[in-house]
């Protein structure tokens, strides 16, 4: 009787004891937040500032997994991810083949400070789905091509000046970080002090989709401006499209006048295509400037372009670069793998994240209409962004005139709904092959709660 009553009692028992234990751990992990402590040791507690979440208010996740389109942070809550490491994990998080290439990588080693086979592979890969790219030297990160970019073009012309794009973000290199987007817009600081002026009097800004604000710069340097350099399809100041003919006038601009046409197709590279945003508007840049999709998650950049130009880097011309993680082949590994995943998949797989972004923003729309509240959205590929606006949004300045209180209550409504977007206005929102319906329902059910609760 005392045996069957101890069996009976037990696992009870253990339960009890375990959820107890389980609330204090909650209680202490709430008492003694992860970003408190960080704020003492990292610089406003992050390595990057749009994730301190000073745009939104309250505390930045701190994830300790993720798996196909979900998060999972310290406090084992589970939310819908519509950040995808700001736009890498095409595929979804932790895809068993990627995480396989990496594993195998690295049982055979970290780094060798060498040549390795997989740097010829990433750089035929990328080719072939690319035919603007004719030769392609890996790097580091996104900022590091966008600096390379800048200087090959101004070896190669032997011209100094560089026609940026208002609230286009290329990067934190000194010559870049001018009228930028991002964290730069989110956190109201459009440069930066500790960049002397010498290094930003040669970047010239315009408002993007001002074709008329370009020719005015071409007509007043004709033969001084070295380069055009622009986020074909924006995602750092939310989600702009090229309104229509836009990047086909820059093109001719450029070749009227002998300068170089740069995408900065670090976002938008194999993301929004197959063959990135110059395939849907077949338009050949000169030079673009990769990154994201490209390393799998893990670290990366690449600039690739036209061959005579590439030539020119050394040790096969005078223009300097290096770097000593450069085609490390545990990224290679895991970007080569994505990059011939995403090709075997396509064209369903680019299909199915259209679908899904249009479904979405669409959706998004009809819950917005029913509670009057103003949006705005744009979507392309496995790319969306949504402002609260009355009118629609073509550049950085309507971006910055929508309603970032209201994004900043409706980001921490949809979180507290287990739905994570980026916490920013000025940032694209990516979806990836693991999202599905199920993912789709939950998101614009808690997006219709969501407006519900701000109208009220």
């Amino acid at each position: 009787m005392r045996l069957t009553l101890a069996i009976l009692i037990l696992p009870t028992a253990f339960k009890i004891c375990y959820h107890l234990a389980s609330f204090k751990s909650y209680k202490y992990l709430i008492m003694n937040s992860p970003f408190a402590d960080a704020q003492t040791l990292i610089p406003g507690g992050v390595n990057s500032p749009v994730r301190a979440f000073q745009a939104v208010g309250g505390e930045p996740l701190y994830i300790q997994g993720a798996q196909g389109a979900y998060l999972t942070d310290h406090l084992h809550r589970q939310f819908i991810d519509y950040v995808g490491g700001f736009g890498p994990m095409i595929l979804g998080h932790s895809h068993p083949k990627v995480v396989q290439a990496i594993q195998d990588a690295a049982a055979i080693g970290l780094t060798y400070g060498t040549c390795n086979p997989l740097e010829i592979t990433m750089a035929r890969l990328v080719k072939q789905l690319m035919p603007s790219i004719e030769m392609l030297r890996m790097v580091n990160s996104g900022t590091e091509a966008a600096m390379t970019a800048v200087r090959l073009a101004r070896g190669a012309t032997k011209r100094n000046k560089l026609i940026k794009f208002t609230g286009c973000y290329h990067g934190h290199c000194d010559a870049l970080l001018v009228a930028a987007g991002s964290g730069a817009t989110t956190l109201g600081v459009p440069s930066s002090p500790g960049i002397p002026s010498a290094t930003t009097e040669d970047t010239l800004t315009v408002p993007f989709n001002d074709i008329k604000a370009v020719k005015a710069l071409f007509s007043q340097f004709p033969k001084d401006i070295a380069a055009v350099l622009l986020e074909p399809i924006c995602g750092n100041m939310g989600l702009i499209l090229p309104e229509k003919g836009f990047l086909n006038e820059l093109q001719a601009l450029c070749q009227q006048h002998d300068s170089l046409l740069v995408f900065d197709e670090v976002m938008t590279g194999f993301r929004v295509a197959l063959g990135g945003a110059q395939s849907l508007f077949n338009i050949k840049p000169d030079i673009t400037v990769l990154g994201k999709i490209i390393g799998g998650g893990l670290p990366v950049g690449a600039i690739g372009g036209r061959a005579d130009l590439m030539q020119q880097l050394a040790p096969s011309g005078p223009i300097y670069q290096a770097g000593t993680l450069s085609g490390n082949h545990l990224t290679l590994a895991a970007g080569t793998t994505t990059l011939a995943l995403c090709q075997d998949a396509s064209p369903q797989l680019y299909a199915q994240l259209s679908d899904y972004t249009h479904q979405l923003t669409a959706g998004m729309r009809q819950a917005a209409d029913r509670h009057n509240i103003p949006l705005q959205t744009a979507a392309v590929g496995g790319m969306f962004g949504f402002y609260f606006s009355e009118k629609p949004v073509t550049n950085y300045v309507e971006a910055c005139k929508s309603d970032q209180a209201l994004f900043r209550d409706f980001f921490q409504a949809m979180l507290a709904q287990g739905v994570y977007f980026p916490p920013s206005a000025f940032e694209a929102c990516f979806v990836s092959q693991a999202h599905g319906q199920e993912e789709l329902r939950h998101t614009l059910d808690a997006v219709n709660q969501a407006f519900a609760s701000l109208q009220a």
